[in-house]
């Protein structure tokens, strides 16, 4: 990135957080920094921010971030959503994913084919559409949660196919997508039924809605199984959604050993223009670390 560019970015950066820049002006400045829709999240910026969620949304804005998730948005308040809603508005940005019910890591459920399970998931779905309309959210995650030894696992697909065949007749015609993540067995969380890109692709195949799709994580679909280009197009009609993280550390691209900038590129060309949900830390503590994920950004995010 040329000099006078940086300057001007890091300008923008010091008005925005002293609240001597407007919004407009910072956005009109910046919008076009990146060419995907990457969305950082709270705590990602908050010593250059602060700790209060809407600053934190106004200055990734000035950034020219588009977007931003909240996995544990359903258990803020509804005034607290009501105000991210707001600011999300008044910056034209869009709202990323959140996490439709809370997750037990330790006990099966999706795979278990429990009646009440699928009721409480049902009314998890429903509560989620309520909370989507607050900030006119498209997308909710599901992870199906811990794999049952007792059970044979084609058992279990069958069941966890089930259950997500009722949600899907939840959320047709609302306009909310329910993203079924596979996550990495490895580092993060062992046992769980469901941790591959094909599982993924069979399961919304078979629900066959337009309501239920595949989030695609960088990160965990790295430590899985590799061959992270060839899956991306092998389940490609099937993913809604994308997240990213290097690895080792689950941080920021240029942290870790994955070439963003390719896999960027691939995912451009073939047409997505989605948001791409910043689901890590940061590998460096504080201004110069939250400094460091911008620049981070502005090297893999500019590929044409």
């Amino acid at each position: 990135m040329e000099l006078s560019r940086r300057k001007m970015l890091l300008g923008a950066s010091a008005l925005a957080a002293s609240g001597m820049l407007s919004n407009s002006l910072s956005n009109a400045h910046n919008k076009n920094l990146f060419n995907m829709n990457f969305a950082p999240h709270e705590g990602m910026f908050k010593t250059l921010a602060g700790d209060d969620i809407v600053d934190q949304i106004n200055f990734a804005a000035s950034q020219g971030f588009r977007s931003w998730e909240d996995n544990w948005l359903v258990k803020r308040s509804v005034n607290e959503q009501n105000r991210i809603g707001k600011a999300l508005a008044d910056n034209s940005m869009t709202m990323g994913v959140f996490i439709a019910s809370d997750i037990d890591w330790v006990n099966p459920t999706m795979s278990l084919g429990d009646k009440n399970y699928i009721s409480k998931f049902k009314n998890e779905l429903k509560n989620s559409i309520e909370v989507a309309e607050r900030v006119n959210a498209k997308w909710v995650t599901v992870v199906p949660g811990v794999a049952d030894l007792k059970i044979h696992p084609n058992y279990q697909m069958a069941n966890l196919l089930e259950c997500l065949k009722r949600g899907s007749e939840v959320l047709e015609n609302t306009g909310l997508i329910m993203v079924i993540e596979p996550l990495n067995n490895y580092e993060d969380h062992p046992g769980l039924i469901l941790t591959e890109a094909a599982q993924a692709y069979y399961l919304c195949k078979a629900v066959d809605s337009p309501s239920c799709k595949i989030l695609f994580d960088i990160y965990h679909q790295q430590i899985s199984e590799g061959h992270l280009i060839a899956n991306i197009d092998q389940a490609w009609e099937e993913i809604a959604y994308f997240q990213i993280g290097d690895t080792p550390g689950r941080n920021e691209p240029t942290s870790g050993e994955i070439n963003f900038k390719n896999i960027f590129k691939h995912i451009y060309n073939k047409g997505y223009r989605g948001v791409m949900g910043m689901e890590h830390g940061n590998s460096i503590a504080g201004v110069d670390g939250e400094n460091a994920v911008i620049d981070a950004y502005l090297d893999v995010g500019n590929f044409l």
